[in-house]
Order: C-alpha cells, then structure tokens, then sequence
C-alpha cells in the first residue's frame, strides 16, 4: 500500500470500521472498545499536525474520477488538523460516554455505527481539498446527523425534529453544490489549495452569487439566524448526540467553511458586512434565549448557537488578532460546552429530568460530576485560570480593535458583553444551580458511573490547563490560524495582561453574569415573543408547499400514463424548442449528402407506416403499419453499412409483430374514446416534437462536425476489449451497465406479466 494509500485508509477508518463497531456495540462488555479507534484517530491527527507544524502544510491524493479530472484529496494543514483532533479527541470521550449511557437501549449496536459513520464524515468534510468531496461529505454529516437526531424514531417529536434538521442544512448543502460548481469555474480549479493560493476571487463576475450560496450553506449548518431554530429542536437527540454533534463538531461545520473559504473569496465589504451582521444578531439571540430556558439541554442549546455567532463575527473581522479569537474561542467552547452537555445526560440519567428550577442539591450525590460541572461553568463564565477566560479576553481585544466599516465599534463592545454577560450566566446554570442548594424533594440519587463523569471530567481538567497553561496551545493556534490569514500570528497567549481596558470588561462580564445568575428566576417567567420566532419561518414554508402541492397534484399525478406522456413530451419540445430559437445554438450547415432514389422511397414508406399506424382504425392494422416503420428502419441499416444492426432490428420487429398479433386478438378492437378536440392536441404535439427531433439531427448532420466516437471505439474495442465487432463490444463491455440495466427491467417486467396472471387464474378458479 503506498503512503497515500495509508493515509486516506487511515482517515477513512470510521467507515471502515462500522461492521466491526456495530458487533461490538451490541454487547455491553465490549460497548467501549470501540473508543480505541478515535483515540489512535487522535494521536495520529496529533503526531501529523507536528509534522505541519515543522515542514508545513501537505496532501494526499488518489485519483477519484480521472475522466472527470477528479482526485479524492486531503490536505493536512493547521485549520483542518486542528478541527480533525477535536473531532477524534471529543469522539473518543462520546463513544466511551455513550457504551453506559445506552447500555440498555436495544439498538445501541445501530447507534454506534452510525456515530462512526458521522464521524468519518466530519474528519472528510475537514481534511478535504476537493471541492465536490468536501459536498459529499458535507451532505454525509447532515444524513447521518438526521439518523442519530431521530434515533428514538418511535417518538414523534424525534422524528420532526429530525427532519426539520435534515431540510434546513440539506437546502444549504445543494447551495454549497452550486457554489463548488461556480467556485472551480471561475478558479479553474476543484482543489481548494489551488484556488486559495491564486489568490481572491472578488473581481469575478460570479463573486456575488458565489457568496450568497457559501453562507447560506454555512449559515444554514452552523445555525445563523434566521436558521437557528432547529438546532435546539435537535435536542430531542440522545445526549451523546447533542454533546458530539452540537458542540464540537457539526454545527461548527459552518464555521469552518467560512474560515476556509475565507483566503478564497473573503476580505471584501459582501463577506465581512454581511457575516457580520448576522454573527451580531445571532450572537446576542442566542444569548439571550439561553437565560430564558429552564431545560439544561435548551439551555446549552442556545448558547451554543450564540458562540458559533461570535465565531462567525471573529472570521468576519479577519485580522490575524480575530482569527487567534476564534480558534482559542473553538477550542474553549468545545471543552466546555462538550462537557456540560454531557453532565446535563448524567444528571438526567441519574435524576430523570433536565428541569433545572426543580433541580438542586445534586453536589452531595454526585460530587465527581458536580467537580467536572463546576470546571466547565467556570470557563464558560470566563473566570481566571479557565480557557473560557483566554477566550474572552482574545474576543474582546478583537472586536475593540476592528475598524468594520459602517458598524460602530463601541455598538459592536457593549453587544459583546452583554452577550458574554448572559452566555456566562448560562454556564453557571448548566453548571452550577443543579448542583447547589438543598437536595431536591425526591428519591436520592447516586453518583454516575465513571463512564458518565469521565469524559466531562477530561474535557473540564482541559479548559483549565489550557487557560492555567496557555502556551499549551499557542503554538497550534498560530498554524492553524496561518491556514486563513496566510502568516503566522504573533499574538501571545497568557493569563495575565496587566491591568488593561480588556481585563477591566471581563470583570464587568462577569460581575453581569453573576447578577442574571442570581435574579434567574425572573427571567424564566419572560417568554420570547411570538413574533420573532424564526421557525415560523420554516412552518409556512412547508405550510405553502404542502397548499401547492395539493393543487397541482390531482393534475400532474392523474395516474393516466397518457397524461404524464403528454406533459413530459410538451414540457422538453417547449424548452428546447426556446433554448434554440432563443440561443441560436444550431451549427450551421456545411455539407449536404445527395439522397438517393431507393432511399427517398424508403422514407416516404417508412412515414406512410407511421402515418397509417396513428389513422388505422383497427389493432391488427396498427400493428402491421408499425411493422413496416421497424423493417424500414432496418433496411436503412443495411444500407448505411450497419448490417449487426439491421439483423437485430429484423429480429427484435418480428417478435414485436408476433407478440403484438397474439395479444392483440384477444383484446377488443379501437374505440373512439378522446373528443375531436383531444385528437387535435395530440397530434399536434406528436407533430411538434417530430418536427424538432428531424430539425436537431437535420443540421447536426450537416454540420460537417467529426465524430470521436467512432474513432475511439475503433482502437479501443481490439485493444481493450479484445473484440473484433465493433458493436458487440459497445453492447456487452462499453455499455455493459446500461444494457444490463435493459435486461434487468425486461425480466422485471416478465415477471409482473407472470404475477399477474397468475393471480388471475387463482380469481377465475
């Protein structure tokens, strides 16, 4: 196997491994080992982003499609390295999480392999350098993330949720398509390597529609608003679900995209007002929403959605300051965020409800899990020595330094704070008021088991070494960082930066937080108008669709097949029958070819045929004028030096003349059942397609242009196939698929024929 070879093997696992991860995942001994893959995912991801950070970014490639000119391609740069150890790091802690959490759950096997199968399409939407790879695995992530959403199919709100999800991002995702599409015309390139090292895109004249289809598919999948009310509707998911895909991987998605396409199409007033704008709004929503929820996993929900504004807003500004932010921002969110959904899954395991103004007192039962709560509230809130408080400060110092043009920068300051007052407030909900207080008035509960407090005890422990530590990681933020600005920053992470205008902010933020955190009961009594909720949004569209549909269904599906004939054939005359009177695509004539005597009356037999088979007023006659079109057609073969072919049609016209009399005489003759009217209708439609049919190969014809085909067939048939008939080949090795394909429907319908007339006889007896 060569290196590449390996490499993309390597990336690829999860996929490879779901057989083996379903075996395993349906027992409850084994249910963990699974976790070792992630975690060797890990190291590997590790030890390949030391070796980018040494000798710099690198690809892998193997050829995908070569006729197309497509390469399945991943490059291994700071951005997406740093994305592919999240990803593998937090997976490893959700698979184990997930082995206990689901131990009695009996489509636990199903669940994990279909984890894995989003897994691996997380790590291909990250790693990929090709464009339409990047699609596939796009869509992949919002497949699978619909299967794990909907895991418990058997309710309801599962399953709407589930959908809602799978339309909202899948609509993003054909923008994406369409942007790829545009993205390698205008760069002359699929590999976003290539086109980011050409250089930006922004005076092509695509450039305005190719950032309209980018964001919408980023701002669709990492929740933006106006399209962020599905991602606390996907809370109806398991916890694993909710702490993998809407924390540390999926809805960063989005994110990511931006930041990747960033070098390509971005620094222009379109991207940057336009991010930001929306970042801005979604941010302090999100916020705001998140205080106002008593579910822990709503909670959690919406405050995610307000960090991933912040992170749109942080790539929207864009100076390497900005682009430190959010990548120190990414990282402190993910360990966070990742461990406090997974303690809102433990108490509720332990507790049976998510309801946190009736959950109190828990420290006592479960101190372990209170410890893991404690550490990732504290760096959401953004205290001291937490990564939650690097971040701020990096955030912060970004937004004070941008120069947006037309947004005020202390407009932009005070909106910040306020949201990180409330985001701060959400984390010491989720973290803190479950865990605080008197015990509640209900059976005490016990500790989780160590599978359930392990991994949000991991991901606590990281947020405070990396803000206890920061140099940790700085490092790695500066090569990832150079991936979207292009040089490596110099911003220095650290603890402390003396008593700065910055550090003054975060004391008011988190003296705000602790306030709302205090007074949250007034604000669970608020409730969010109705007439700012997005989903309404997302309701009335699918409310008209389903008005449309039921419209114009009874006419287009009126199961007539001469209906559906009609419209199909109508609809391709009109649109092509534009297409070249509009665009006068017609190449010009260049050659005539002399017809001869014989073959001007074989024409004109063939044409009396069909004329006399659409006037005949009796099966039998129909059949035999029909016949005569099919002999025809095969002496025309003959003579044009196709004798394979006119032996084949003789054969097949024969058996249609033969099946054709037997079946007909058993049914009655022609009844005049279409008014005089409908006869017209018809035929002027089977007029007007023949008449552009005979018009397109007319001028083709005589166009005088080459055919390649045949040339090709010619050397490859002896060469590659090793035949010496042309057309045999063609049929059997060149259109192998396709003619079996024919084969396949024949058989099929055969044995519909033979079904049903079985179930005839079994009537009459």
């Amino acid at each position: 196997m060569s290196p590449a070879a390996l490499h993309i093997a390597i990336i690829l696992s999860p996929f490879l491994a779901m057989p083996l991860v379903g075996w395993l995942g349906r027992g409850t001994r084994r249910a963990h080992l699974p976790a070792l893959i992630p975690a060797a995912l890990t190291a590997y991801f590790t030890y390949a982003f030391l070796v980018v950070s040494r000798s710099g970014p690198f690809t892998v490639s193997t050829t995908w499609a070569p006729a197309l000119n497509l390469s399945l391609s991943f490059r291994f740069d700071g951005l997406s390295m740093l994305f592919a150890i999240l990803i593998a790091a937090v997976g490893t802690l959700i698979v184990l999480y997930a082995a206990k959490y689901l131990e009695h759950h009996p489509q636990r096997g199903r669940f994990a392999v279909v984890l894995f199968a989003f897994m691996g399409a997380m790590l291909g939407l990250v790693l990929s350098d090709n464009l339409i790879a990047l699609f596939v695995f796009w869509e992949l992530t919002g497949f699978t993330s619909y299967l794990l959403i909907g895991f418990d199919h058997d309710r309801p709100e599962a399953r709407r949720a589930a959908t809602q999800a799978l339309l909202v991002t899948a609509g993003g995702g054909l923008a994406l398509l369409a942007a790829a599409i545009l993205l390698a015309q205008s760069g002359g390139s699929a590999q976003l390597s290539e086109l980011a090292g050409r250089g930006s895109l922004a005076g092509d004249p695509l450039y305005g529609g190719i950032i309209a289809l980018v964001l919408l598919a980023a701002f669709t999948k990492s929740a933006q608003f106006p399209f962020h009310f599905w991602l606390p509707n996907a809370m109806q998911a398991p916890t694993p679900v909710s702490a993998y895909l809407h924390s540390a991987t999926m809805v960063k998605a989005g994110v990511y995209l931006v930041a990747r396409m960033t070098p390509i199409v971005g620094g222009t007033m379109l991207w940057t007002s336009t991010i930001t704008i929306v970042g801005t709004i979604t941010m302090l929503v999100g916020a705001v929403r998140a205080v106002m929820e008593t579910d822990l996993k709503r909670v959690l929900a919406y405050s995610t959605i307000s960090a991933l504004g912040i992170l749109m807003l942080l790539f929207a500004i864009g100076t390497p300051t900005a682009v430190t932010a959010a990548l120190v921002y990414l990282l402190a969110h993910a360990c966070y965020k990742g461990a406090l959904f997974l303690v809102a899954g433990a108490v509720e395991h332990e507790t049976g409800t998510r309801d946190v103004s009736i959950l109190a007192g828990l420290r006592r039962a479960m101190p372990t899990t209170a410890l893991a709560a404690g550490l990732a509230a504290a760096s959401m809130a953004g205290i001291p020595l937490f990564a939650g408080f690097i971040a701020k400060e990096q955030f912060y110092d970004s937004v004070m330094m941008s120069a947006l043009p037309g947004v005020s920068s202390a407009a932009l300051m005070a909106t910040a704070v306020g949201t990180s007052m409330c985001l701060g407030a959400a984390g010491l909900v989720a973290g803190v008021a479950p865990f605080r207080g008197r015990s509640m008035p209900m059976p005490a509960p016990h500790d989780a088991p160590v599978s359930l407090w392990f991994g949000p005890l991991i991901l606590g422990c990281a947020g405070l070494i990396f803000g206890f530590v920061p140099a940790l990681i700085s490092g790695p933020i500066a090569v990832a960082g150079a991936s979207v600005t292009g040089i490596v920053s110099t911003v220095t992470l650290a603890p402390w930066h003396g008593f700065t205008v910055t550090l003054a902010l975060s004391s008011l933020t988190l003296a705000g937080s602790v306030a709302l955190f205090m007074y949250r009961r007034p604000l669970w009594r608020l409730t969010w108008p109705a007439s700012l909720h997005a989903e309404r949004l997302y309701s009335g569209a699918l409310t008209g669709l389903d008005a449309i549909s039921r419209r114009i269904s009874p006419a287009l599906q009126s199961a007539s097949l001469r209906s559906y004939i009609l419209t199909v054939t109508a609809t391709a005359v009109a649109l092509v029958a534009i297409a070249l009177l509009i665009g006068r695509i017609l190449p010009p004539p260049r050659r005539w070819t002399s017809v001869q005597l014989h073959e001007g009356v074989l024409v004109a037999l063939i044409v009396a045929g069909a004329v006399s088979a659409a006037l005949a007023r009796s099966t039998m006659a129909a059949v035999l004028s029909l016949g005569v079109v099919g002999y025809g057609v095969a002496v025309m073969y003959a003579l044009m030096g196709a004798p394979d072919l006119a032996m084949t049609q003789f054969a097949v016209e024969t058996l249609t003349v033969v099946i054709f009399v037997l079946v007909f005489s058993r049914l009655r003759g022609f009844g005049d059942l279409s008014s005089r009217l409908v006869k017209v209708r018809d035929a002027l439609v089977a007029i007007a397609a023949g008449a552009l049919v005979t018009t397109l190969v007319w001028f083709v014809g005589a166009s005088g242009t080459t055919s390649r085909l045949s040339a090709y067939f010619a050397d490859a048939a002896p060469r590659l196939a090793h035949g010496d008939n042309i057309v045999d080949v063609i049929l059997v090795d060149f259109r192998g698929f396709d003619t079996m394909g024919e084969i396949t429907v024949l058989v099929t319908v055969a044995i519909g024929v033979r079904a049903l007339l079985l179930i005839g006889r079994e009537r009459r007896q």
